[in-house]
């Protein structure tokens, strides 16, 4: 009599890594599209808190500097930098310019806009 052995086959082991192999083809990246996309909107929004910031802070007759805008006593407690890369901070600018995120400059693989402040997306539709 026959012993009948339990398991998998090579053929069904096979199977399976091949249906998630092509999963994975699939899903990493968009998961990497959709974490770059994130993490540009996460930077437009510090970059908005920046211009709010420089905006109350000219309101108050105060000068710009990053003294006056962060800290316990500025108008934002800690400082933003970009999310896509920590090491890289924001330029502030004068009042008559937006604060810039030089993460732009140094993504060759991003060529979009995404890292800058869009005036017209801060604008009030006045």
């Amino acid at each position: 009599m026959k012993k009948m052995l339990k398991g998998f086959t090579l053929v069904e082991i096979m199977i399976v890594v091949a249906i998630i192999a092509i999963l994975a083809a699939v899903a990493i990246p968009n998961f990497i599209k959709y974490r770059r996309s994130s993490q540009a909107t996460a930077c437009v929004s510090n970059l908005k808190q920046i211009q709010a910031a420089k905006e109350q802070c000219l309101m108050a007759g105060k000068e710009l500097s990053t003294d006056n805008l962060f800290g316990a006593t500025g108008y934002v407690k800690v400082e933003p930098h970009c999310p896509a890369q920590m090491t890289v901070s924001y330029t502030i600018g004068d009042a008559t310019t937006d604060p810039s995120c030089s993460y732009s400059q140094t993504d060759a693989d991003d060529t979009s806009t995404w890292h800058s402040l869009n005036r017209a997306a801060t604008s009030s539709g006045t």
